[in-house]
């Protein structure tokens, strides 16, 4: 394996729309939402090591998760877990991640990736990160890997392309934000729009630049730390310094300023899992046409349905369509699919009525 690739696995959110299993101590990237016996995290980490050293994989994730990770991925070491003290989105922790990679390596080539995407052709993923790696390896660029639209989606946000290339690699026009369904539906006639995954590739020398040209206080900021990145200074420097950091995106920060942006169609199926319904599409589904993790299930009159619950529960469901039902410990949410982008609203009022300790 080439020692000059790295991954940083973000792995920082909390995940609320999949509550209640998905909580703030326990987020859904360490549940194995599928059912398929490894968790997302880990399911993430092996497939990124297919390509890049064990040891060359970081896990960007906040303080409180620490001992998570440590437990789910035996193989990493207390060097790799990189720790937020404060939650302050996705562009202060790349940065901070990236300075202290390039402290190790200044030669590395990297891919950021989400920690909680259901990918299935790991073998073609690989294939697309390595066309992006041998690309920042030879050149000044910052890419990201597009999804194909197979629907309007209005919860994605969009990479316009140039289309008069008939390259793999093609140059990024424009981001564009999460737009309304009829604008989703021009995109998508127009051909030459693809959905923004958040998969980041970029050599470090790259990423740092852009950081230094588009940001030049948020990377003043963590500059500082450069002498005590990766010594046992970091952590009281990170503790008193990263709080500071303004709460912006990667996207924002670096990638929608910047004009040396690539972009890869995908080639393989993708999933952000984002929600209840988003699994449901993913899973094999009963007879009924439910889709079903963990439980027993005996539906009458009953389809669509998304079930889960404890390992071997039984669950008779008899007259509901259509609906998100999920088990665990002291919280049973029946909720219509259709309405799955409320949870996270609904979870705040569980919150505010019952206490803090069920979210």
């Amino acid at each position: 394996m080439n020692k000059n690739y790295y991954a940083i696995l973000m792995a920082g959110g909390v995940g609320s729309r999949f509550w209640p299993v998905s909580t703030q101590d326990f987020p859904k990237q360490f549940h194995d939402m599928l059912g398929t016996g490894d968790t997302l995290i880990q399911k993430t980490f092996h497939r990124l090591a297919d390509l890049i050293p064990k040891e060359n994989i970081f896990i960007l994730t906040n303080e409180r998760y620490n001992d998570l990770v440590l437990e789910q991925l035996p193989e990493v070491e207390q060097r790799q877990v990189v720790l937020e003290p404060a939650m302050r989105n996705t562009a202060p922790c790349i940065l901070y991640a990236s300075l202290k990679i390039q402290k190790e390596n200044p030669d590395a080539v990297m891919i950021v990736a989400p920690s909680d995407h259901w990918i299935e052709d790991e073998k073609m993923f690989s294939k697309n990160v390595q066309q992006a790696f041998d690309f920042c390896s030879e050149n000044d660029a910052l890419m990201t890997l597009g999804i194909q639209p197979t629907f309007p989606n209005t919860g994605y946000g969009y990479i316009e392309f140039d289309k008069s290339s008939a390259e793999a690699i093609k140059s990024v026009n424009q981001f564009r934000e999460k737009p309304d369904y009829g604008t989703a539906k021009e995109f998508i006639e127009q051909g030459n729009f693809l959905w923004n995954a958040g998969i980041f590739m970029w050599s470090v020398k790259s990423v740092i630049e852009a950081f230094q040209n588009n940001q030049p206080e948020l990377y003043a900021l963590f500059e500082n730390g450069i002498s005590v990145y990766n010594t046992d200074f970091e952590d009281d420097f990170i503790r008193d310094n990263y709080p500071k950091a303004e709460n912006i995106s990667v996207d924002y920060a670096i990638m929608e300023k910047s004009t040396n942006v690539y972009v890869i169609a995908a080639e393989f199926d993708w999933n952000d899992l984002g929600t209840w319904g988003s699994l449901y599409d993913k899973l094999d589904k009963d007879e009924s046409n439910n889709a079903v993790v963990h439980a027993r299930t005996l539906a009458e009159d009953a389809s669509g349905n998304m079930i889960r619950t404890k390992d071997d529960k039984i669950v008779v469901v008899d007259g509901l369509s259509d609906y998100i039902i999920v088990d665990k410990d002291e919280v049973l949410l029946i909720f219509p699919k259709s309405k799955e982008q409320d949870i996270k609203k609904t979870l705040q009022h569980v919150k505010d009525k019952f206490g803090e300790q069920y979210g």
